[in-house]
């Protein structure tokens, strides 16, 4: 493939290369920031961070689960 490429093409496709590897060095510094405020309190209440719905999900995942693994049996 490389005996196939004149001159030009591969100098174009070194030019971008070095093109997009600059551009994602760009924005990968571009997200370094120093101060970074993370505020996690928060009065509202969610119904998926209550403990009944996790306990309620899993039975129901647990039960389709049984009854899935059960319907592929022929005995």
């Amino acid at each position: 493939m490389k005996g196939n490429l004149t001159l030009a093409s591969r100098y174009f496709h070194k030019l971008i290369l070095i093109f997009s590897s600059g551009l994602i060095a760009m924005i990968s510094f571009a997200q370094d920031k120093k101060e970074i405020d993370v505020n996690v309190t928060s009065n509202k209440t969610t119904f998926w961070g209550q403990p009944w719905v996790w306990v309620v999900g899993a039975a129901v995942f647990i039960l389709l689960l049984v009854a899935i693994l059960k319907s592929g049996r022929k005995s």
